[in-house]
């Protein structure tokens, strides 16, 4: 999931499971190999360990235990990202037992939604959207050993320094009491709760709701909702704005202007023509926006207001995000969205043809998958604008066919919008 939202394109233990297959697998670094042995590694850590203050009763008891683990290296490098469009997401991960089930939630516990939204400025919608999306509420929350699971990817070579601390927090939270090492099981990647944090976020992030003097974020749901409220706020959630708004677009609209990395007022939306299709009107609201067409400009629209980023920071897959934005707002009573009738996605093969002849051209789409992630979207988008196609950074037949037709061309890409970091 998050804090470490460098690390996985989705690395939540529910969702990973609740989206078994319909993710595309790609090895990482499968030459590389660790240097020295691991139980050298562990002297390391029981070092490292005592200086940050872990008490020697747990180094003693914990660190020689600690084995190295194939299915989580497996795991690690069969991590892929999203091969499904939106719809084809959303349509699955926003279901209507999710809904209804944020919804029940949300009045079942609403005593503690009211108190978590009071303190910390974070919808119920929101905090209970993740709930679902992570560990389906609490009922799966992963089965690997989290302790041996962090030791495991800080031995690794590929990124220790990002797992190395993450392990020195877990034997952190065992001297802190809040979890046992036989309760320390999650994902592969040590996620652990029912909202999938990871261990430095339960550390300091951590609410101990009921005041019984630990953080259970396995079994206590006000623990579980107080976190992610806090965890929110931290991650710098603005109090009382939107995050997410359905929208309608025209068909003039300057297609350039769409796209996660542009943000106008909203009301110049509304001056292009751009109208709400439920919630408040777009005139006069002066909140930054982006467009989101993630399915181009014949697909469903979104406006995605500050408090969007947010979703980003949690994970910066845009299927991802805007599904569980979507979610949100369906728990929130949004209706069901328009679908709008958009273009054909394109089969695996012809969208590795695609990436083949953007890179021709100089274009950076990463790897030559088949997967239109966000490299090759702004790639799109550029080739587009070159082209005379409408820049709504959505591959369709038609722009291939005319990329193979210039196939001999030489077209210089603009420079693309800067991207994220991609998790490593």
């Amino acid at each position: 999931m998050k804090r470490f939202r460098r690390m996985t394109q989705i690395s939540a233990t529910g969702l990973s499971l609740l989206v078994a297959g319909l993710m595309a697998g790609s090895a990482h670094g499968q030459s590389c190999q660790p240097s020295g042995s691991f139980e050298s590694f562990k002297a390391g850590i029981a070092d490292e360990a005592a200086a940050q203050g872990v008490s020697s009763s747990v180094i003693r008891r914990i660190v020689p235990t600690l084995s190295y683990s194939n299915s989580v290296i497996a795991a690690d490098r069969k991590q892929g990202v999203f091969a499904q469009s939106f719809l084809q997401f959303s349509d699955r991960m926003v279901a209507p037992y999710r809904i209804s089930g944020g919804r029940d939630r949300l009045k079942r516990h609403a005593k503690i939604f009211q108190d978590v939204e009071a303190e910390y400025g974070v919808p119920g919608a929101v905090i209970s959207a993740f709930w679902a999306l992570e560990t389906d509420f609490g009922a799966v929350l992963g089965n690997f050993n989290t302790l041996n699971a962090l030791a495991t990817l800080s031995y690794d070579c590929r990124r220790p320094e990002l797992f190395r601390p993450q392990l020195i927090a877990a034997l952190k939270l065992l001297d802190r009491g809040d979890l046992s090492a036989a309760q320390m099981q999650g994902a592969w990647a040590g996620e652990l709760g029912q909202l999938q944090i990871l261990p430095s976020d339960y550390l300091d992030n951590g609410v101990d709701y009921d005041r019984d003097g630990r953080v259970d974020l396995l079994k206590n749901t006000g623990d579980v909702l107080a976190t992610g409220a806090k965890f929110l706020n931290h991650l710098g959630w603005r109090r009382g704005e939107p995050w997410l708004q359905e929208v309608s677009v025209p068909n003039n609209l300057p297609w350039e202007q769409a796209g996660i990395y542009n943000k106008l007022p909203t009301r110049d939306w509304a001056a292009m023509g751009v109208k709400a299709r439920n919630g408040p009107a777009l005139d006069g609201n002066t909140l930054p926006a982006s467009l989101i067409l993630p399915m181009g400009r014949k697909g469903p629209a979104f406006l995605a207001y500050p408090n969007f980023s947010i979703f980003l920071e949690w994970n910066q897959s845009l299927v991802y995000t805007t599904s569980a934005g979507y979610l949100a707002t369906r728990i929130n009573g949004a209706p069901t969205l328009n679908r709008g009738n958009p273009d054909d996605i394109l089969p695996i093969d012809q969208a590795k043809q695609l990436q083949s002849l953007l890179q021709q051209r100089g274009y950076d789409v990463g790897k030559i998958d088949g997967i239109i992630g966000s490299g090759t979207r702004a790639a799109v988008r550029a080739v587009q604008l070159t082209l005379g196609h409408p820049a709504d950074a959505w591959p369709t037949r038609a722009l291939l066919r005319d990329l193979q037709g210039n196939q001999g061309s030489a077209l210089t890409p603009p420079p693309p919008p800067p991207l994220p970091k991609a998790r490593p």
